[in-house]
């Protein structure tokens, strides 16, 4: 992995909670809030020169508006959500450019269990555990999120014990 093992470190007591925030949310409302995309993308801004070298840092600080021009491009094309190209463009600054194979392929792996475990609870008494939650009534929509949040999650998991 191109990604340092200790900035993984150092980010992903910061980065976890707010992930797994957003897989919450998009589960029980379907959108991913403004303000956990903001503190996400904060937190790579403001401790990201402490953590990575700085040519490094403004490296991946721009992959952050590209991701949002890619990310609004496909929501315009009815792609993906306003909520989940947000999210991908606040998270783009965590991964390193030569990871970017590994990430999709966690991401697969990640969408393929989150979709599964979504539809399987959807359609099972697990439903009744949180029976207001938007996404169990939104028909072939599925909460991004669940996928999204997790799989940065595991790929700064991955990092911290393979990263460089």
């Amino acid at each position: 992995m191109v990604f340092s093992a200790t900035a993984a470190l150092w980010f992903l007591p910061f980065v976890t909670p707010l992930c797994l925030y957003v897989a919450l949310t998009d589960l029980r409302a379907m959108r991913i809030a403004n303000g956990t995309v903001i503190a996400l993308a904060t937190v790579f801004v403001v401790f990201g020169p402490l953590f990575l070298p700085f040519e490094t840092y403004l490296w991946q600080l721009s992959h952050l508006p590209v991701m949002l021009i890619a990310g609004i491009a496909l929501n315009a094309a009815g792609v993906m959500g306003a909520g989940d190209a947000k999210f991908v463009a606040a998270a783009a600054p965590y991964v390193a450019l030569g990871d970017a194979k590994l990430l999709l392929a966690l991401y697969a792996a990640v969408l393929l269990a989150a979709f599964s475990a979504h539809r399987i609870a959807k359609n099972t008494g697990l439903r009744d555990m949180a029976p207001q939650w938007q996404s169990w009534d939104q028909g072939r929509k599925f909460p991004m999120g669940l996928a999204l949040g997790p799989t940065l999650i595991a790929y700064l998991i991955l990092a911290v014990m393979y990263g460089s």
